[in-house]
């Protein structure tokens, strides 16, 4: 029988209305007549699934979401008016770099000022395993139990970090690894694992862990696969061979049946910019094959590294202090220069992606004679020394810098990062760390980042360029960013999920942090609440640290 279009209208309104009531009934199915510590009321819910926005209240009781609805007659102790604001889960960062910062600026606060309420730690080096002495601890897991004493206020997780293991096990020498060796490192992933690491993460682009091979990696990434892991990979190139990089980590992905992150998805050449296509196509290939490839972006067109990663992988052989002897060493000064200005085979070399020392801004030095070029460019600090070879003035500003200069280099396209930003399998990762403005580092001169970037997606690349759509930005910074590394009980505003909650005015939002001027908060996200306690509260860190140590589907409890 043919239906008239009538029918089908009618009937089609009739499932939406039935639908409406079930949501409706869904959302209050939880609500019992007891107070709510804290009720968000009056403001518009983005639930981070990607879909459409509707107007609700949020009743918290403990670390909980205990009910979504209307909770206009329900008793509470605190009350935050959010009309005119978004509520939406707390972002969850992707790549961050915390690890060490968050020991003395427990209170994170460049990140909870950006929304973020969990931190994903741990790019090729971890904070475990480390020998004895080096820390309080010598596990990945001694580290968690160390943050869970001191307090910390975002949550965090992270991954074991193929440079840790790779170090560890058998040191700084560019030799590669032995059978022995591998079993080592493989052991050393599994005790991770059973700390609560979340997977395994590599950074390929640095000496001497970039001599691993690609079967070794298959072997390492299959241990993290056998306890839930994630592969999360920094890989070996991002310029010249950028598409052989990316291939790589899939082949990975593929040979270890385990989930892949690329880190920072970019063309980071000067000569190769535009070929972002090229990587999406590749991508999509093996997401067609039936392989979960996904990657994250940073809505920036500058990354940031240290000015010794210039200096070619074999004079890096032993650590920095063998690095530092070769630069000081005449008989070598030719050779260096050459790979530095040419580059070598293989090598992802800084200064031919970037282009020039113009490319290249100095975040922290601290030997007297640099200290006033922090925040400039390397080619006035080149000016400054009279003449000599810039090739020259780099070895010497190494030298009197203990063989560390954290740079910002400018070397890739906001076209290449767009098009990456509007893929579905692209999440949001800062690749920042949690500081603050009159903390210990405020003295250093960091990418903005650091700052600015989950307000610079909502306010630049969602409100004045519509480049996202706003329910698909609040989906890339936590319902995929949870779903993507296993976390269960975030990412959603759902009953039942953990109070990890951000509050946001969309006509206000935006990043103040910029290259010159990096030490600036972000405008626009006036409240933020972590496990059900507010951190942020009307633009005010309150002190409070109530993140906690998510730890990943391998974890198994010693006590």
């Amino acid at each position: 029988m043919i239906r008239s279009p009538f029918f089908w209208l009618q009937t089609l309104l009739v499932f939406f209305l039935c639908m409406e009531a079930v949501t409706a009934q869904s959302l209050n199915q939880n609500v019992k007549n007891t107070d709510f510590d804290i009720v968000i009321a009056n403001g518009t819910i983005l639930d981070g699934s990607g879909l459409a926005s509707f107007k609700a209240d949020v009743g918290l009781r403990d670390d909980t979401i205990a009910a979504i609805g209307d909770l206009s007659d329900f008793p509470r102790s605190r009350t935050i008016d959010a009309a005119k604001l978004f509520v939406v889960p707390g972002f969850v960062d992707m790549h961050n770099h915390s690890d060490q910062t968050l020991l003395d600026e427990p209170r994170c606060e460049s990140m909870i000022r950006q929304g973020v309420t969990t931190m994903v730690l741990g790019e090729g080096h971890s904070m475990g395993p480390v020998k004895t002495g080096s820390q309080p601890w010598t596990t990945l897991g001694g580290y968690f139990k160390h943050i869970e004493k001191q307090g910390v206020a975002t949550n965090i997780c992270s991954y074991v970090g193929q440079s840790q293991v790779w170090t560890y096990v058998k040191g700084y020498e560019l030799e590669p690894a032995t059978n022995t060796q591998l079993e080592a490192m493989k052991q050393e992933v599994a005790l991770a694992m059973h700390d609560g690491a979340w997977g395994l993460s590599t950074s390929l682009m640095t000496p001497p862990a970039d001599l691993i091979t690609t079967e070794q990696l298959i072997e390492l990434a299959k241990v993290a696969r056998t306890y839930g892991g994630i592969y999360s990979t920094h890989t070996r190139d991002e310029g010249e061979e950028a598409l052989k990089a990316y291939a790589e980590a899939i082949t990975v992905g593929k040979g270890a049946n385990i989930k892949v992150d690329l880190i920072h998805l970019k063309i980071s050449h000067k000569d190769h910019w535009g070929r972002m296509p090229e990587v999406i196509a590749l991508i999509e290939q093996a997401r067609a094959d039936g392989y979960d490839i996904q990657a994250h972006v940073y809505p920036y067109t500058a990354g940031q590294d240290n000015l010794r990663s210039i200096i070619p992988p074999w004079a890096h052989d032993g650590g920095v202090q063998d690095m530092l002897e070769r630069l000081q060493n005449p008989d070598l000064y030719t050779r260096i220069r050459k790979d530095v200005l040419q580059g070598l085979p293989g090598w992802y070399n800084h200064y031919l992606a970037t282009g020039s020392w113009e490319g290249m801004l100095l975040v922290s030095l601290s030997d007297p004679r640099n200290k006033p070029f922090v925040g400039k460019r390397m080619s006035e600090l080149i000016a400054s020394r009279n003449g000599d070879d810039p090739v020259k003035v780099l070895f010497d500003v190494l030298i009197e810098e203990g063989g560390s200069v954290p740079t910002v280099f400018f070397h890739h396209t906001e076209p290449d990062m767009q098009l990456a930003l509007k893929q579905a399998f692209t999440s949001i990762g800062s690749d920042g760390s949690a500081i603050s403005l009159d903390g210990p580092r405020s003295g250093i001169h960091p990418h903005p980042r650091w700052y600015g970037t989950f307000p610079r997606v909502l306010g630049r690349y969602v409100r004045e360029l519509g480049v996202l759509k706003l329910p698909e930005a609040i989906h890339k910074m936590t319902g995929l960013n949870a779903q993507k590394i296993g976390i269960h009980d975030r990412g959603f505003l759902r009953v039942g999920y953990k109070a990890d909650v951000t509050i946001f005015d969309p006509a206000e939002v935006i990043d103040l942090a910029t290259y010159e001027n990096p030490h600036k908060y972000p405008i626009g996200i006036p409240y933020v609440v972590v496990n059900g306690e507010i951190v942020l509260d009307n633009g005010q860190h309150t002190g409070a640290l109530p993140g906690k140590v998510l730890r990943g589907p391998g974890y198994r409890n010693k006590h």
